[in-house]
């Protein structure tokens, strides 16, 4: 696929077909992840992969259960990625102070779009997620509570049927060229 087809094709998945993800694979997405680009090169990120199926039913449970239960459907996919956020270089922390920019969270959604991208080229579905009980998250995992979790990725492989039109503004509502001096 070229790269406006593979934008085309991505898409949230919500329903997985009950097959593993060889972990070759999520390597692949991991390794598209961590050539991310990032503000002074700060990297600030980390995954937690969750690819037992007993362990992911946990895992689901405890972070999509009551308010979080609209994402419960990751229960069914083949891998929970948690994408924990760490501190970014002090050059980075200083210029979004001064900008009043968290760019930590600007590299992690760079970081996880490729991730996902990557995914997509590997023939499996993903969605992001960042409605969780990110406490439950953390005690299942056993990170410190200073840690941050701010997002989480399932993939697996789309049951048939999952892939949907894509409804987006057209490139008019959305494009501005300037011309004035």
């Amino acid at each position: 696929m070229n790269f406006l087809e593979l934008t085309r094709h991505r898409s949230s998945v919500r329903r997985y077909a009950a097959k593993p993800v060889p972990r070759e694979v999520i390597d692949r997405c991991l390794e598209a992840a961590r050539l991310a680009p990032s503000a002074c090169n700060s990297q600030p990120w980390s995954f937690i992969v969750i690819d037992n199926s007993e362990i992911l039913g946990k895992l689901a449970d405890e972070a999509f259960s009551g308010i979080y239960k609209m994402n419960s459907f990751t229960r069914q996919a083949a891998v929970l990625i948690a994408v924990v956020t760490e501190r970014s270089v002090y050059s980075a922390l200083l210029g979004g102070y001064l900008r009043g920019t968290q760019y930590s969270l600007i590299d992690i959604g760079i970081a996880c779009e490729h991730l996902v991208l990557q995914a997509t080229e590997e023939g499996l579905g993903s969605c992001w997620i960042g409605w969780f009980n990110e406490r439950a998250v953390k005690k299942f995992l056993r990170l410190p509570r200073n840690v941050k979790v701010d997002i989480m990725i399932s993939l697996g492989y789309p049951q048939q049927g999952e892939e949907r039109q894509k409804t987006r503004k057209n490139l008019d509502q959305i494009r501005r060229y300037y011309n004035e001096c």
